[in-house]
């Protein structure tokens, strides 16, 4: 069974961190320095868990153009089990509860841009590098 939850104690937030360590430092290589920002102190962060364990995290903040979804991580094995589509929508309704009239984004990677545009959101602008790795700017419209 898969639970998402807003962040509330430092344990959650632990693991969460964990798994984007996982996901993005090991997995994808990307600099432990960029991984973790200024920005970790003030998001809102969530975890996912099947079955108890801790698969998935996210975050996301509020910016000059609008509201950033950021660091969505599943842990490869629990990928294309519904866990990301559980915590995108998670953080979605949370969004639009808290800031209804503001614009949504995010930074998908080359491989989660299909991902992201089943759930409503669209491509917008040139293809761009973060971290050595391939993203899109995508908006969300539904």
């Amino acid at each position: 069974m898969i639970v998402v939850k807003k962040v509330s104690d430092i344990r959650d937030l632990d693991a969460g961190f964990t798994v984007r360590e996982k996901v993005f430092v090991e997995e994808q290589r990307v600099p432990a320095d960029a991984e973790y920002d200024i920005y970790d102190k003030t998001a809102h962060h969530y975890l996912a868990t099947y079955n108890g364990e801790p698969v998935g995290a996210a975050r996301w903040r509020k910016t000059e153009k609008g509201i950033k979804l950021e660091r969505f991580a599943v842990l490869a094995d629990y990928r294309n089990l519904q866990v990301g589509s559980a915590l995108l929508q998670n953080v979605l309704e949370d969004v639009q509860t808290t800031y209804p009239e503001h614009l949504i984004y995010l930074h998908a990677q080359l491989p989660a841009v299909a991902f992201y545009s089943r759930h409503g959101f669209i491509k917008e602008g040139e293809i761009f590098s973060e971290c050595a790795i391939d993203h899109y700017k995508m908006v969300y419209k539904a």
